[in-house]
């Protein structure tokens, strides 16, 4: 059984930066597709970014150069690094999930991935 937590959102000011945590298991470990996804009141789901068990990284246009996603295998904890935030960045973050069949996933983890598996989101709140 997939089980995501995430940790870490927050307010802070524009041209901040917060680190969220997820805190991942019951996912394929040796073939997946991890991400993050926003989703702000009245918007519909923005995907982030989303790291492959390959290790290739995607982001959404609108955080790349901003946001870096990462994975600690060994805590199996997933981080977004978000630098530079902007109030637009306002959302509540989840935390995604999926596994794969082996040599699949880095073909399919687009940023925007539509995942099954998320956790319950954390608020990030940037002011201007």
């Amino acid at each position: 059984q997939v089980q995501l937590v995430e940790s870490g959102g927050g307010s802070v000011q524009a041209g901040g930066s917060l680190k969220l945590s997820c805190a991942a298991s019951g996912y394929n470990y040796n073939s997946y597709c991890l991400g993050w996804f926003r989703q702000a009141p009245g918007k519909s789901r923005e995907g982030v970014a989303s790291i492959a068990d390959d290790g290739t990284t995607r982001y959404a246009d609108s955080v790349q150069g901003r946001f870096t996603i990462s994975l600690d295998g060994a805590k199996n904890t997933l981080y977004l690094q978000m630098n530079s935030l902007k109030p637009e960045d306002t959302a509540m973050y989840y935390c995604a999930a999926e596994s794969f069949s082996p040599g699949i996933a880095p073909q399919l983890c687009t940023s925007d991935y539509r995942f099954v598996h998320r956790g319950p989101g954390t608020q990030v709140t940037v002011s201007s």
